[in-house]
């Protein structure tokens, strides 16, 4: 993999691109007059990586459509939050001010957004995410995204993001240390009308959520665990997890509650 940056950068920006290179053992270049597609074919995986001055864009084979961190439709929740709405996913895990969340799954870190933002200034978010450049990127993103909404932009950069397998984090945890552990695994049964998902789908972890990682969640966890999958997943069966069908989408929410 390669890591450069856009033509004539700033200096912040070539010292991103750098300190991302020996984190990712990735090999550094200066960009000169390269196109990305000569890039892309100068890599020896076919993975590039360009640090621009407003984010870090990934790129793998001769696709010409990078991967970039976005709050997308989670900046869509968070506003509907902020005039009172309400979120199934702040509603089945009642989360609340103040709450420790830990989102076992990260990915573009959309669901960690609208808990920081319910979580508020007094909350804890954790997202841990095993893939290095995703979470390198999301990171990033998280560190440097922009809105229109300032408490908006101060609840991604409350999310502290971790490069890590969940199993192993949540085993490190004391009992009863979290208030909420949430899942969302790459579906078993893929949504292909979600198109922001499919860019995701080329870096993403794609192993199923393993019972023992059910099983260390509900040792940690204060009130509730929560996993989102297809609704019509057998997964919510096979984990233990109540199935709670969200209205008008093919997405549902299983449940254990633990203070009950």
């Amino acid at each position: 993999m390669i890591v450069t940056t856009a033509p004539k950068p700033s200096e912040r920006a070539s010292a991103q691109a750098q300190r991302l290179a020996l984190e990712l053992s990735a090999k550094h270049m200066l960009r000169s007059n390269l196109t990305v597609r000569k890039l892309a074919r100068m890599s020896s995986d076919g993975r590039l990586i360009i640090v621009t001055e407003n984010e870090v864009r990934y790129y793998e084979g001769q696709s010409d459509s990078p991967l970039y961190f976005h709050p997308s439709m989670a900046f869509v929740r968070v506003k509907r939050l902020r005039k009172g709405e309400t979120d199934p996913l702040i509603e089945l895990s009642r989360c609340q001010e103040g709450d420790f969340v830990v989102d076992c799954t990260a990915g573009f870190a959309a669901d960690s957004l609208v808990f920081s933002y319910a979580a508020g200034e007094s909350g804890r978010v954790v997202a841990i995410e095993s893939e290095a450049v995703l979470c390198a990127i999301v990171r990033e993103g998280l560190a440097a995204y922009r809105t229109t909404l300032d408490d908006v932009d101060a609840a991604m950069r409350r999310i502290t993001m971790i490069r890590e397998n969940h199993l192993d984090y949540l085993k490190s945890l004391p009992d009863r240390s979290v208030d909420i552990v949430y899942f969302d695994p790459m579906f078993r049964q893929p949504i292909h009308e979600s198109n922001s998902m499919e860019p995701l789908r080329m870096i993403a972890n794609m192993n199923e959520l393993s019972e023992q990682s059910v099983a260390e969640a509900k040792r940690v966890a204060r009130k509730t665990v929560l996993m989102k999958e297809h609704q019509a997943s057998a997964e919510f069966g096979r984990l233990g997890f109540e199935r709670r069908h969200v209205n008008t989408s093919k997405i549902a929410y299983g449940v254990i509650q633990i203070d009950q």
